[in-house]
């Protein structure tokens, strides 16, 4: 687990300090993210889309997280933000915890330090604003100007440093395209100064030349304003380029993280490997005939123990067994990069095509069933036919259909509670009826 040195600032403070705490490497923690839990629904329908995720960002730096889509990428920067709360654990700015309930005046500081640049440039941006009251809300919130020409002058400086003009000022955001639209949204961050910048794939939905060129401008604001990132992305031949260092989310878990060169050099978990080998390569042939890694969880035994995310040394954290732990520490001992990316020999004759494929395992596609709808009906006729009810709910469940089973048994529960108390005041009347 990665740890930080804790400051004196406790649990209640107000404020923000200057500076954060220093780890035993005499590097300043901006943002510190402990055991983080996340869930979304209750009870039976809760589902936890982020699991005990443990990770430092050092100012400065650009740390990325990649990861499929799905695996909680952009559920933690929007932790990050406060807008999705934690379940459990701790997230800390400075060492200043900022999950949960915190003081509105340390809130403030927050907003105005951490900015988030949003995926989709589109639903970003207010449709009915013009770009100049987009760029400027922030500085009216937090009036981080003087007089309205310090303000305009803002406004001007930040639209043209990220390559548009200011006659585009008075526009409204349909005008623009998408990487314009990028632009907006980048600049409507920045003209805060702050700290901490969460880029959620903020290059994902742009053209290839234009990916470039937002790239650069985010590299010059880190140059010339000492920002740092976390950038959310699930490209890994991108986020090598421009990450410091690199974290691999998978399904809610943290499974390696390490400086960029260290994680593709030794690539040690199996799925950062087969994200490694997705990465398309420019040459056609060699694309043709590249042999894809696949990562199957099935590999890993969890049985016995819970995985833990470990130090193997160099600064490298990997996710797994105590088992898997020393395998991956022995491999990273012998200082021999390793190849994820195999090109078959073209030449070499394809493997002869089986005749039959073995019997695919079904029972992962039936955890829900196409029909398991738990249609209302379902309760309705339950709660008329209790008994019949029962039956059909005794048989859906056999067949895994939980939402029709689950239907089932509250109408025939309802039911039997309706029926049994007409037969109580039935007999409660017929006792009077003989009393009398």
């Amino acid at each position: 687990m990665l740890t930080t040195t804790k400051t004196e600032t406790g649990a209640k403070a107000r404020h923000l300090p200057q500076h954060g705490p220093v780890d035993k490497n005499g590097r300043e923690v901006l943002l510190s993210i402990r055991n983080v839990d996340i869930t979304f629904g209750k009870g039976e329908n809760a589902v936890k889309a982020v699991k005990n995720a443990s990770f430092d960002i050092y100012k400065g730096e650009t740390f990325s997280l990649v990861g499929e889509s799905g695996s909680g990428k952009t559920t933690i920067g929007r932790a990050v933000i406060r807008v999705n709360p934690c379940a459990a654990g701790e997230i800390l700015y400075k060492g200043v915890p900022i999950s949960g309930k915190i003081p509105r005046s340390l809130d403030r500081e927050v907003i105005r330090n951490i900015q988030m640049v949003f995926q989709d440039p589109a639903a970003s941006l207010n449709e009915r604003a013009t770009v100049d009251y987009i760029v400027s809300e922030g500085l009216y919130n937090f009036h981080l100007f003087k007089n309205e020409a310090d303000r305009v002058e803002k406004v001007k400086n930040m639209i043209t440093e990220v390559g548009l003009l200011p006659e585009h000022l008075t526009r409204y955001p349909h005008e623009f395209s998408g990487g314009q639209r990028q632009r907006i949204g980048l600049a409507r961050a920045m003209v805060m100064e702050p700290e901490l910048v969460v880029a959620d794939e903020p290059i994902s939905a742009l053209d290839v030349s234009i990916r470039a060129q937002v790239l650069n401008l985010l590299k010059k604001f880190q140059e010339e304003r000492d920002v740092t990132y976390l950038f959310i992305a699930h490209d890994l031949s991108i986020v090598r380029f421009i990450s410091d260092r690199i974290g691999v989310i998978y399904k809610g878990d943290i499974v390696e993280v390490a400086e960029a060169e260290e994680l593709f050099n030794f690539p040690l978990h199996p799925y950062t490997r087969s994200l490694i080998s997705a990465i398309p390569i420019p040459d056609p042939q060699l694309e043709k005939n590249k042999v894809l890694f696949t990562y199957d969880p099935s590999v890993h035994d969890y049985s016995q123990e819970t995985p833990q995310l470990a130090d193997i040394g160099h600064d490298h954290f990997v996710y797994g067994s105590k088992k898997e732990i020393e395998e991956y520490r022995a491999i990273r001992e012998k200082g021999v990069p390793m190849k994820s990316i195999t090109i078959r020999d073209p030449n070499e004759p394809e493997a002869p095509a089986q005749e039959e494929e073995a019997p695919v395992d079904a029972s992962g596609i039936l955890n829900t069933p196409v029909h398991d709808t738990g249609n209302i009906w379902y309760l309705v006729l339950s709660l008329l036919l209790p008994i019949i009810g029962i039956l059909a709910a005794v048989i859906f469940r056999k067949n895994n259909y939980i939402r029709n089973y689950k239907a089932c048994k509250k109408g025939a529960l309802i039911g039997f509670g309706i029926l049994g108390a007409i037969i109580a005041l039935f007999l409660i009347f017929l006792l009077l009826a003989v009393i009398l």
